[in-house]
């Protein structure tokens, strides 16, 4: 192993190594690569007691750190990984995640993002609660975090390799040398299409002793990975040898042990006969969703096609490599990070190699599958192995691929435009070469490469489309674009998605099932409720490190039988008694939902201080509401026609395919106003969507600062 030498180092800082204490490091390592500055800064009670850790810790930094004029690639935006105080734990499944947090260059707002590999973990045993990065480097840099020594560098990047999937295996090997040490070393890199395209992730990497590779999680939503390069940030390293399942300090180990007994023994008895998550991941779902007309295909004009089985989950059961314990992090029984081995790659830099893909999950296979109209699972794969490798957020890519798709099909855009390439649906073969474009930094991929949002101006400005259309079809709100699940039928998850803060990513609000197929929201009132709930309480892992499949991906064997099944309340338990034995604070449900209600509001207001203000922004793209085209309602005219009948009253047999669409319209956009009413009085908001001074306060998180942005914020509307 060879490590950089004194004349190499561009800075330099020691420091002491304590032990974790009931969850926190009790420090933040602070870098500015303008200056080459490293130094540590204390984390205050006052922090913990009011953002608890993991998205807390870095909205507060973040805060801290830009203006309202502060924009995604000025000097002054952070990038900042976060861990949690639970984050770590080995009794318990799906405690290894990391939360990004920064300015993102989709959304020109404050995004997070969530992601698995073993970063999290080892920073915080490192002796780190957040990871908080400002400035930009002269040139390619490599930051060195070694929690075996107390000691972090920052070195310039000499190697050739580009992407990820070398980048962390190289790394790996370089901070590790022999295969004890590769399992100690975490690496966080991004890929060559990061420096080009604004829907850019963050890899996570872990090292497979089965395997012998290093494999990876992506931080993707918003383009955080974009941010990482625009700092000339090459590789982000941790080390720490010294792992075993007491690191975390906590304070009643046999509380922590008796939550994961329980569950895992659910996992080991139950998963086979619930969703194979040990098995196939989350791609258990596709076929589910394609049955219930919720898998997304051609841009979300359909819900259905009749080649999804290509792509459903018996496919990606033969493909994954079985047997292996595939957690992405230590002790996690859930065993859902599943990959194809030696997988022949046929275009691009690696056509003629074999390479492992991690994956797909089931975003990956709807996205770049049914939504592209691809169902091929080669193209699949290929096309999730150099999203990842290159950097690129496979949601965020489908639906700008999709977007473009339709946009070339309508006669927006053509051949011309695109250098040639005939972007119909299902033509996977100039999906693939959008990719590598993206990476190259030229063609028309770059353009796609920019998101929804970006090509809905540019085509009407440039190509003279319609506005109007394309924001229809544009499946983009906030900038970021909508996760792979098709809403037409669940006003509950329309709101899940146009109401998310950060922007519509499912890890808010999952409410299609309880919405659309089991009917367990009839009334506005129900449908406030759970986006009250629910999104308060999904926040509520990413505070602590946490990966919520185990909450909801198995589930107890009499769960059907409990009040709200949909809680998973047992589950719930469980975290209860993680955060006491953990924190040693006694602990009930409502004492987590407070945690997360607190951080939620505060990351509500830090939107409206970044410049989002208004419920103009809370509202989804029609085509998530209803059909846009007449190709979309003759294709369910049966159940759409009806609606008409029963919902808005009118009889349909004697209009026009046009005067039907627009009263569907005029229905469907009123109830989503109406929900919109409903959502923001409960969650203690006004109707513009600025949460009053009477909910900070209940929250205790009345500072000046905070009331200033909302009062202004007022001002504007």
């Amino acid at each position: 192993m060879t490590l950089p030498t004194e004349s190499t180092l561009l800075a330099e800082f020691t420091y002491e190594l304590r032990p974790v204490e009931r969850g926190y490091a009790n420090r933040t390592l602070y870098i500015n690569l303008d200056t080459n500055t490293i130094r540590e800064k204390p984390v205050t009670q006052q922090m913990k007691d009011i953002f608890t850790g993991g998205r807390g810790f870095g909205l507060k930094l973040l805060w801290d750190a830009v203006t309202p004029e502060t924009r995604w690639n000025d000097p002054q935006n952070e990038l900042i990984v976060t861990n949690g105080p639970i984050c770590g734990i080995t009794a318990y499944p799906g405690t290894g995640k990391a939360t990004v947090v920064t300015l993102g260059p989709l959304t020109e707002n404050v995004i997070d993002s969530n992601v698995g590999g073993y970063f999290g973990p080892f920073l915080k045993f490192s002796g780190f609660d957040a990871l908080e990065i400002q400035g930009k480097a002269a040139e390619d840099v490599v930051i060195f975090i070694d929690g075996d020594t107390g000691r972090v560098t920052i070195e310039p990047y000499a190697f050739e390799e580009e992407d990820s999937h070398l980048i962390g295996n190289m790394l790996t090997a370089k901070y590790g040398g022999d295969e004890k040490g590769k399992r100690g070393v975490a690496v966080l890199s991004s890929g060559q299409a990061a420096n080009y395209i604004r829907f850019a992730v963050i890899n996570s990497s872990w090292y497979d002793v089965r395997r012998k590779e290093a494999r990876l999680k992506q931080a993707g939503r918003g383009g955080p990975g974009r941010v990482f390069r625009d700092k000339k940030i090459a590789a982000v390293v941790c080390r720490f040898s010294d792992m075993s399942g007491d690191k975390n300090g906590v304070a009643d180990m046999a509380l922590v042990r008796k939550a994961g007994q329980r569950i895992n023994k659910e996992i080991a008895d139950l998963d086979d006969s619930q969703n194979q998550m040990r098995k196939v991941g989350t791609a258990n779902i596709l076929e589910v969703m394609d049955h219930f007309d919720l898998l997304p295909t051609h841009n979300y004009r359909f819900g259905s096609h009749p080649e999804a089985e290509k792509i459903s989950t018996k496919v990606w059961k033969e493909a994954f490599t079985q047997g292996l314990p595939d957690g992405c992090w230590l002790g996690c029984t859930m065993s859902c990070s599943h990959g194809v081995d030696k997988f022949p790659v046929k275009t691009g830099p690696y056509a003629g190699t074999c390479v492992l893909v991690d994956g797909p999950e089931y975003e990956n296979a709807a996205g770049l599958g049914s939504n592209i109209g691809n169902f091929d699972p080669q193209k699949v794969l290929e096309l999730n192995f150099y999203c990842d490798t290159y950097g690129i957020d496979t949601i965020s890519c489908a639906n700008s691929i999709a977007f473009a798709m339709e946009c070339y099909e309508a006669g927006i855009i053509t051949k011309e435009h695109t250098s040639g390439l005939e972007l119909n649906f299902g033509n996977s073969d100039a999906a693939l070469e959008l990719l590598h474009q993206m990476a190259r930094g030229e063609g028309f991929g770059v353009i796609v490469g920019q998101g929804v949002r970006y090509m809905k101006e540019y085509f009407a400005r440039v190509f003279g489309g319609d506005p109007a259309f394309m924001h229809d079809i544009g499946m983009e709100i906030k900038g970021m674009e909508i996760s792979e699940y098709m809403c037409k039928e669940s006003l509950a998850q329309q709101g899940g998605y146009a109401l998310a803060t950060k922007g519509p990513q499912h890890d808010e609000a999952w409410l299609i099932f309880m919405d659309q197929v089991h009917k367990l929201l009839p009334t506005f009132q129900d449908k406030a409720e759970a986006l009250h709930y629910f999104p308060i309480w999904r926040t509520w892992f990413s505070l602590h490190g946490l990966c919520k499949l185990p909450w909801n991906d198995i589930s107890p064997a009499n769960n059907k039988e409990t009040k709200e099944p949909a809680k998973v309340e047992e589950h719930v338990e469980n975290y209860t008694w993680i955060h006491q034995g953990v924190t040693g604070k006694p602990t009930k449900a409502e004492d987590l939902l407070l945690q997360s209600e607190r951080v939620y509001n505060f990351q509500k207001v830090f939107s409206l201080r970044m410049g989002r203000v208004g419920r103009q922004h809370d509202v989804p793209p029609y085509r998530g509401m209803g059909p846009v085209t007449r190709e979309e309602y003759e294709s369910r005219q049966e159940r759409y026609d009806e609606q008409l009948k029963r919902l808005v009253e009118i009889e349909p047999g004697g209009m026009s395919m046009e005067q039907k669409m627009k009263e569907l319209r005029k229905y469907r956009e009123a109830q989503y106003e109406m929900l919109a009413d409903a959502v923001y009085q409960r969650r203690g908001w006004d109707k513009d969507s600025i949460p009053t001074i009477e909910k900070l306060r209940e929250l205790g998180i009345d500072f000046p600062e905070v009331l200033e942005v909302v009062e202004e914020a007022k001002k504007m509307i």
